[in-house]
């Protein structure tokens, strides 16, 4: 099997080819057909995230061990399982949940595997990734079947499409009330759009700082798309929406954008931030009880949540979103764009002779 590692926080990625695996017990072998490049992947592969202040979490303090390969958003084909895997066939087209927890703590007892407080097992993040010909799955209840559709398509839903759909099911009726602020018009961003409208949401102002991305924002159905740079903006917001509005996402999360999402909000409204730039940012207190405003994280999802966006994707209901399809030889270039803001929409690596 072919591997690209992280052999020096970051540094470039190194091909190294060793022996497939076989799979033992529970353990499912999968050859990998796509594999996003998300965001994620640049903060394991620079060792970890920006807290502000001169402070920096690393990955190797929370249990990552180099070499290591990269991958969270993957598809693949069954090739080969475990003599306790039961009622699964080789050949199949599955989706991998990688947010694999230690299956003890009161989190992963309650199946939000995601939250995991003791040791996580994230595919691609802690354990080996779709940045390789092939995979491992501990156990066939990670696998969701995709039948026939697109496994470029699918790949993102492991994470962009995952993270947005529980971001937006935090919100509740509210998306259905007036239009959601939508801040960063990257891929979690345009998924978003199509997520918000296959859950009968009244869609959404969109702001970036890039025009293109505006563009694509428009494009996918954002009633406005706005520069958040402008000295205007919070009027602007307001005007689009028709009042100001009572939920945000923040799909950036860099300090000026959580500071926007807080302040623009009605009275009762809540800022939900799943972007990861980093940094630190400094909160008037009183505004939060005085306008009963909340500020709330969001990270990844449930493999119930991963279930129930499948079902609206197989329904027709979620629209392709715009990708780029890279042999995984390029993984390093898909990275390196991916941190420069060059891409539009997601990019996906697969084997070279389908790229």
């Amino acid at each position: 099997m072919e591997n690209y590692l992280v052999e020096s926080f970051g540094k470039p990625l190194t091909l190294v080819k060793r022996e497939t695996p076989t799979p033992t017990g529970t353990q499912v072998l999968i050859k990998v057909q796509a594999c996003g490049v998300c965001h994620t992947d640049l903060h394991v592969w620079h060792g970890g995230y920006d807290l502000g202040g001169g402070r920096f979490l690393k990955m190797s303090e929370r249990g990552l061990t180099l070499p290591h390969t990269l991958g969270h958003e993957t598809v693949g084909s069954i090739v080969s399982f475990g003599n306790e895997v039961k009622g699964l066939a080789t050949g199949g087209h599955y989706l991998v949940y990688p947010w694999i927890g230690c299956g003890a703590c009161l989190n992963c007892r309650n199946d939000d595997e995601n939250l995991c407080t003791n040791t996580p097992r994230y595919l691609g993040i802690f354990s080996p990734g779709g940045y390789s010909s092939h995979v491992m799955v501990p156990h066939p209840r990670y696998l969701v079947d995709i039948g026939t559709l697109d496994p470029k398509q699918i790949a993102p839903m492991a994470c962009a499409g995952l993270t947005t759909f529980s971001a937006i099911n935090k919100l509740g009726a509210r998306i259905k009330d007036k239009p959601l602020l939508i801040i960063g018009a990257g891929g979690l961003g345009l998924m978003a759009l199509s997520i918000l409208k296959a859950l009968g949401g009244k869609c959404a102002v969109v702001l970036d700082v890039d025009p293109d991305k505006r563009a694509a924002a428009l494009k996918a159905g954002a009633i406005a798309a706005l520069d958040a740079t402008a000295g205007d903006i919070n009027a602007q917001i307001t005007a689009a929406i028709g009042s100001a509005p009572d939920a945000a996402i923040d799909f950036v999360g860099a300090p000026a954008t959580v500071q926007l999402g807080c302040a623009v909000l009605a009275k009762g409204g809540r800022c939900i931030v799943v972007g990861l730039v980093g940094g630190e940012v400094t909160l008037s207190i009183p505004p939060f009880a005085l306008r009963a405003i909340s500020l709330e994280g969001s990270f990844v999802g449930t493999l119930a949540e991963l279930k129930q966006l499948m079902t609206l994707v197989q329904a027709g209901k979620i629209p392709d979103i715009p990708i780029q399809a890279r042999p995984l030889s390029q993984a390093a270039n898909a990275l390196a764009d991916l941190e420069a803001g060059k891409l539009i929409g997601r990019a996906v690596l697969v084997p070279a002779e389908e790229a």
